[in-house]
């Protein structure tokens, strides 16, 4: 099991950061720069994570606090991301912005980072407590439900972007399970392969809309 999760971690970070570079260096607007900067940052931050999660099962070598800190950084990257998603969405469908679904987004995502730098999150023990796990990620449902609503409602507007809605969906459908029940059934872990393959899809996403634009 470690080498092919170990595999799969490791090609996911190399496409995301490639796909990153790849749409900043070519972009010729804005809308591609923000699709280049969110997959940077999505696969950045993920590093953080997956980096010593790889290193912990070859090297021996207590990786607690690297894999805590990389969890930290990992749920607040995730938070720039949508944040990024939204105002992908704002300028490829221009004249959509409501002001108050702004304040929205920017207040789930004050909330959200906040929750995750409080002590009680335990992040640097193996006994992260399952209601700060909750309790930081009640804001985060949220915020990328909002995002799912926009893009579905929009979803006839622009065929590259179609399908979007439905991948953040399945990806936070994938992602629940693990924050709820992976602590008492950790083979609910194993949904984390699908939720990462939902973002892999968002990002073939940009690269298509950056090839038809």
């Amino acid at each position: 099991m470690k080498y092919g999760e170990s595999f799969f971690d490791i090609a996911y970070l190399i496409i995301t950061i490639s796909i990153g570079a790849y749409l900043l260096v070519k972009a010729n607007n804005k809308l591609q720069k923000l699709m280049g900067g969110a997959a940077l940052v999505l696969g950045c931050g993920d590093a953080f994570h997956l980096v010593p999660r790889v290193l912990n099962y070859f090297v021996d070598k207590d990786f607690t606090t690297a894999l805590g800190a990389g969890k930290l950084i990992t749920s607040i990257t995730m938070t720039v991301f949508y944040i990024l998603v939204y105002y992908i969405f704002l300028n490829n469908y221009k004249g959509r912005e409501n002001k108050g679904i702004t304040a929205t987004i920017w207040g789930l995502s004050a909330i959200r980072i906040a929750l995750c730098l409080f002590p009680q999150n335990e992040w640097f023990s193996n006994n992260s407590p399952l209601l700060w796990g909750i309790l930081r990620n009640i804001p985060f449902a949220i915020l990328g439900g909002v995002i799912v609503i926009l893009y579905f409602k929009f979803r006839k507007d622009d065929k590259c972007f179609r399908f979007i809605w439905l991948y953040v969906t399945l990806s936070f459908l994938f992602y629940i399970p693990v924050v709820v029940g992976a602590d008492a059934v950790p083979i609910l872990g194993a949904l984390m392969l699908p939720k990462t393959i939902c973002y892999l899809l968002i990002l073939f996403t940009f690269l298509k809309k950056k090839k038809n634009s």
